[in-house]
């Protein structure tokens, strides 16, 4: 998960223009990645690091003189034991707590 934020970008304070390049790196990255306020990216360790670089690199070129990023990484040592086609990690827990938010919803009366 990072969060990229343009600094410096003048009076306007959209930062969408800066954010649609960023995803355009991500779409050609080949990586999993889901935008809202912040950016769910998943994959290789060193594929995940380049994309970030990479956005960093076209925000700097569309004119940003800062950028200000944060970053959370989660890894895991093995494979999962039951993996779900096509299915990311982060699909996988959003899927999970809404299931069980939808037995919540079943026993309530």
């Amino acid at each position: 998960d990072f969060c990229l934020i343009p600094m410096g970008t003048g009076h306007d304070p959209s930062v969408a223009e800066y954010i649609a390049e960023c995803a355009r790196i991500l779409d050609k990255s080949g990586l999993k990645y889901q935008v809202g306020y912040g950016t769910n990216l998943e994959g290789p360790w060193s594929a995940v690091s380049q994309a970030i670089h990479d956005c960093h690199a076209v925000v700097h070129a569309k004119g940003a003189p800062r950028i200000a990023t944060d970053i959370r990484i989660g890894t895991r040592s093995q494979p999962r034991l039951d993996p779900v086609p096509h299915e990311g990690e982060n699909e996988r827990k959003l899927r999970r707590v809404k299931d069980i938010l939808g037995k919540d919803r079943v026993s309530s009366p």
